[in-house]
């Protein structure tokens, strides 16, 4: 192998090194934010759309009762 040959290679291979290292560094960062939405989320202590619709059809069959204890008792003093 020549000297030019040579550089060509040491030249490829801090490329290849580099190209690895970048995509390295970006699955990294990927994986931190991914962590960090993840723990943000935990914070906020979201819910899921199936949780969010089951307990709207426990608060709306509440307010239908509470409504039916309210006319009952309207009723009751009207008559009293």
């Amino acid at each position: 192998m020549n000297n030019s040959e040579k550089i060509l290679k040491i030249i490829s291979n801090f490329i290849e090194t580099g190209i690895l290292t970048s995509q390295d560094a970006k699955k990294e960062l990927i994986n931190n934010l991914k962590f960090k939405r993840d723990d943000l989320i935990d914070k906020l202590e979201l819910v899921s759309r199936e949780e969010f619709n089951i307990l709207k059809k426990i608060i709306e069959k509440q307010q239908k009762q509470i409504d039916q204890l309210k006319k009952k008792k309207t009723t009751k003093a009207k008559k009293s």
